[in-house]
């Protein structure tokens, strides 16, 4: 039997279910004070974080994804790091390095290691395309088990951990695209479009002005971890999980459950990680919106962000001139909750 929607808030946490709620409603507020318009990119920025994600945000330049991250570091009492990727970075100047020191009193000699950016909280990866796949790779052990190892020695990484990941997509020459490895490391693929005309004018007129905006810490770390924690703890009814299953299986070409659309264009489909994103991302729009159980809605709701990244097109979606958006667009039609 499913779990009703009205379901009994999880008791492992008393009382932070609401704080959790207003956390997210904090958080988001605070955003919207830097970030004019882009409520869509917002929330799903926000759902990621509270989710436990890493993030993946395409743009053309200009419409603020590097302002965005450095908000959010400024809005939670977290430490930020920068790297800003380029064609010469290496993995140590992101992991860090060892280097020897000699003690002036003793003669001896030690190896010291001198931690990278790595080592923060939140980490905006900026413009993570322009870097070769050795240096992109080089977080993968940290997003994936927050860690790395460098010289045989493995360092932990402090929590929670937030990697947010620029992309420039108008930009080809000079490039190197991330494999398809790294992009399943992402949970969500949030993409920013222009602003609206009414949007575009508060731009002008706000952000030319001499004083600037200022934000607050409205969250602390401990905050954070506790409403990730509280995520995970939400109950997901059979038929939301049901959903969940029958989206990323339905990805597969050879899958028997594919609609035509997945079997004319998808040459590759997800895998159980697009799974494991849509629930957790559902469980983190039922807590933003007060509610104690996700729905079939939320999953179908947060169906681009997960797969966009996850599905790769073939020639013949190429050739007719059909991108990822479109084809999920058509899957979340043709799988109904």
């Amino acid at each position: 039997m499913s779990t009703p929607s009205h379901a009994v808030r999880p008791d492992t946490h008393p009382g932070s279910f609401d704080a959790a709620t207003a956390l997210v409603s904090r958080l988001q507020a605070e955003l919207s004070r830097a970030i004019i318009g882009q409520p869509q990119v917002l929330r799903e920025v926000v759902l990621c974080l509270l989710a436990g994600g890493h993030c993946l945000l395409r743009g053309v330049p200009g419409l603020a994804k590097t302002l965005l991250i450095k908000t959010i570091a400024d809005a939670v009492d977290l430490k930020f790091s920068r790297i800003q990727f380029t064609p010469d970075l290496m993995p140590s100047d992101i992991l860090g390095t060892e280097v020897i020191e000699e003690d002036v009193t003793t003669g001896k000699r030690h190896v010291r290691f001198i931690p990278g950016p790595v080592f923060a909280n939140i980490i905006l990866a900026d413009e993570i395309n322009r870097t070769p796949p050795r240096t992109q790779a080089a977080l993968l052990e940290a997003m994936q088990e927050y860690q790395v190892t460098v010289g045989g020695v493995r360092y932990p990484l402090d929590r929670p951990l937030f990697v947010l990941a620029t992309e420039n997509p108008i930009e080809q020459e000079g490039t190197h695209p991330l494999p398809e490895a790294q992009l399943d490391r992402f949970m969500f693929n949030v993409v920013i479009d222009y602003p609206s005309a009414n949007d575009e004018r508060r731009i002008l007129a706000e952000t030319t002005k001499a004083s600037g905006v200022t934000i607050s810490r409205v969250a602390s770390g401990a905050d954070l971890e506790g409403a990730r924690h509280l995520v995970r703890d939400l109950p997901a009814a059979d038929n939301v999980v049901d959903y969940a299953l029958r989206l990323v299986r339905a990805t597969r070409p050879a899958d028997p459950s594919a609609p035509q659309v997945i079997r004319e264009w998808v040459k590759w489909g997800s895998g159980p990680r697009a799974g494991q994103a849509l629930l957790l991302g559902a469980k983190a729009a039922a807590l933003a919106d007060g509610r104690s159980a996700p729905s079939p809605d939320d999953v179908r709701n947060i169906a681009l962000p997960v797969l966009r990244h996850r599905i790769l097109l073939n020639f013949q979606a190429e050739a007719d001139g059909v991108d990822a958006d479109q084809v999920i667009g058509r899957l979340v039609e043709a799988v109904t909750p």
